[in-house]
């Protein structure tokens, strides 16, 4: 089993920064694929970045890309880099962690190409 918790949300104003960070803990015996998703109120939740077991490798959503990034701490801790934020990015972030080592745009794009969930943390974008 393993466990995701997310940390750094908060208020800020647009055009600031944040940086979210995700601890993963428990049973894991290798490296995990991991990324970022978001949800805003009445909206579905949607991919954000990705990023590989070795971290040598990301993916970022359009909405995103120069503006956010990923990094990874270790083998079971990541980052999210949030710059330039956007009123539109007012939402809950939410870390996922997948077992399968095999990192892809088609797999780690979608919610379902996940195995484990963080709670989330709010991330509120004041215009």
């Amino acid at each position: 089993q393993v466990q995701l918790v997310e940390s750094g949300g908060g208020l800020v104003q647009a055009g600031g920064s944040l940086r979210l960070s995700c601890a993963a803990s428990g049973r894991t015996f290798s490296s995990l694929v991991m990324g970022w998703f978001r949800q805003a109120p009445g909206k579905e939740r949607e991919f954000v970045a990705a990023i590989s077991r070795s971290g040598l490798s990301v993916f970022y959503a359009d909405s995103v890309k120069g503006r956010f990034t990923i990094s990874r701490d270790n083998a079971k801790n990541i980052n999210l880099q949030m710059n330039s934020l956007k009123p539109e990015d007012t939402a809950v972030y939410y870390c996922a962690a997948d077992r399968d080592p095999t990192f892809s745009f088609s797999r780690h794009s979608r919610f379902s190409g996940y195995d484990y969930w963080g709670q989330g943390t709010q991330v509120t974008v004041s215009s």
